[in-house]
């Protein structure tokens, strides 16, 4: 049986900032912001500072800290994968990589046919 498609992933390069940043503050959490001030980023907590809602979905991990966004979104990136980079920059104003000269970027590209019949379950 082959395994389901997962719905966020996480490049080698994110997965080192995200590590260094568990170092520093424990478990996180991430949020895909859908504009305002940080515009649409992917916004990293500490897992204690976010209140997830009902509103919210869990679409899976990326190194270990869970990442939801509003369901509301959701309606329109759900035939996309996401793909969680960093980039030089400004991080979100709240997001825990800010004052560090690179932020999180989200990418995505479409499922195949044969991806998007075999998708990891949301939580």
């Amino acid at each position: 049986m082959t395994p389901p498609v997962p719905r966020v992933t996480v490049t080698a390069a994110a997965e080192d900032l995200v590590r260094t940043l568990q170092a520093e503050h424990g478990a996180l959490l991430f949020h895909q912001s859908g504009g305002c001030c940080d515009g649409s980023s992917p916004m990293c907590y500490p897992q204690s500072d976010f209140m997830v809602g009902d509103s919210d979905v869990r679409l899976g991990d990326i190194a270990g800290a869970p990442f939801y966004m509003s369901r509301a979104q959701f309606e329109y990136w759900q035939h996309t994968q996401l793909i969680i980079d960093v980039v030089p920059g400004r991080g979100g104003m709240f997001s825990l990589e800010n004052g560090r000269e690179l932020r999180f970027l989200t990418r995505s590209r479409l499922y195949t046919p044969e991806e998007a019949a075999n998708l990891a379950p949301l939580s």
